[in-house]
């Protein structure tokens, strides 16, 4: 199952965000906590070059604390990382410290030269339904931006301020062109970052539960299947997602099972690991 989504708003959001780069201090990338490596978009890393980066693994709360730790620990030999989440505004306190700790040299640069202290620029990215919204919101108090639980809500580039002295410019969600490993683009699917309309969902739910099943069956355990495998069918008839003839509606299953996994319901879970 091959899924790939790269609508053209995207390309344009790639294009002016690197005209725009100039323009900020720091780079604010969101990822999911829950796959920490598969929602991080790798044409970032040639479009950002040498710019100062702060990595936020978002969804923290959703996220299997363990593994967060783990990921936490690793991805900080490549530059500061931070565990939040948007939504309980878990580790939110930490953001604006850390912008103004990655701004020191340059400007004590610029108090060299005369410059007097300018407003922290910042620009925040990552891929679609990732809280970037939400984020913003817990950053400003509230009211700053519309939040929704879809891929897509927001499309236009915004300042925002979010501290006295910091400036933050939104930019919509951007993936990349082709996901060249089959399962960054299923797991993607999976958590919301990709339309459900682009997918099979029987089809994703049934490599999920697969995935579930091999590596973390205890997050199954609210289906309370006795079978050694839950599928889409024992979901279904637990569910009584049933049609015509005692058949389990299968399409229905899923949609059950996708909205659990999403909201949370399954329990802390992580579905990238580390070797």
């Amino acid at each position: 199952m091959s899924i790939q989504w790269f609508p053209g708003h995207m390309a344009k959001t790639r294009r002016l965000l690197t005209e725009q780069l100039k323009w900020v201090d720091v780079v604010l990338e969101l990822a999911d906590a829950r796959i920490p490596v598969s929602s991080r978009n790798p044409m970032l890393h040639k479009l950002l070059g040498s710019k100062a980066r702060l990595l936020l693994l978002n969804k923290a709360d959703l996220a299997d604390p363990n593994w967060t730790s783990k990921w936490v620990k690793y991805l900080k030999e490549s530059g500061p990382v931070y565990a939040v989440s948007a939504t309980s505004g878990v580790g939110i306190k930490q953001i604006v410290p850390e912008l103004e700790r990655m701004v020191l040299a340059k400007q004590a640069r610029q108090a060299e030269k005369g410059i007097r202290q300018q407003m922290i620029r910042v620009m925040i990215v990552g891929i679609p339904n990732i809280g970037k919204s939400s984020l913003i919101n817990q950053l400003t108090g509230g009211g700053q931006a519309k939040v929704g639980n879809k891929p897509g809500v927001t499309r236009g580039n915004q300042w925002v301020r979010i501290h006295e002295r910091v400036e933050l410019l939104d930019t919509p969600g951007m993936l990349w062109p082709k996901f060249d490993d089959l399962e960054v683009g299923r797991k993607l699917a999976a958590l919301g970052a990709i339309k459900d309309d682009v997918f099979d969902i029987e089809e994703l739910s049934s490599w999920v539960l697969e995935w579930f099943n091999q590596y973390s069956p205890d997050s199954l355990a609210r289906y309370k299947i006795s079978e050694p495998e839950v599928t889409l069918e024992s979901i279904g008839r637990k569910r009584g997602c049933l049609i015509h003839g005692g058949r389990v509606d299968t399409l229905k299953a899923a949609q059950i099972f996708l909205r659990d996994l999403r909201m949370g319901q399954l329990g802390s879970i992580t579905m990238d690991h580390l070797n």
